[in-house]
């Protein structure tokens, strides 16, 4: 089976699809202005976006992980999660709290889903 690689960068690959299985690094948001809801949005909008680039989307999702810089931004992350996330194909999903890479960073995300 053929390993595909796209958005490749010396340390890293944002999507990797192995047969019928896409895998995306970590998703954090672009511009990481000082507001959980604006990062979970545009980390949700990059997703939709990888996907469609894999030849998939989030009625696919197979498991999630969430980070979140403070667990007190669960229920915000949660409220823009379910307005997104399809009824009835939710993913496997877990989320906790983690120091981030860079501390303007809030949320990160990390995908597996079905082609």
């Amino acid at each position: 089976m053929t390993i595909e690689r796209k958005r490749v960068g010396a340390r890293l690959s944002q999507v990797v699809v192995h047969g019928d299985t896409v895998y995306l690094s970590g998703v954090v948001a672009d511009h990481p202005i000082p507001d959980v809801g604006a990062q979970t949005g545009q980390i949700l909008d990059r997703i939709d976006e990888y996907l469609r680039d894999a030849g998939s989307d989030k009625r696919r999702l197979l498991s999630v992980v969430i980070w979140l810089a403070d667990m007190s931004s669960y229920d915000e992350v949660n409220a823009l999660w379910d307005k997104w996330v399809p009824a009835g194909n939710t993913p496997a999903r877990a989320c906790v709290e983690a120091k981030l890479a860079q501390p303007e960073l809030m949320v990160e995300m990390r995908v597996i889903a079905a082609r």
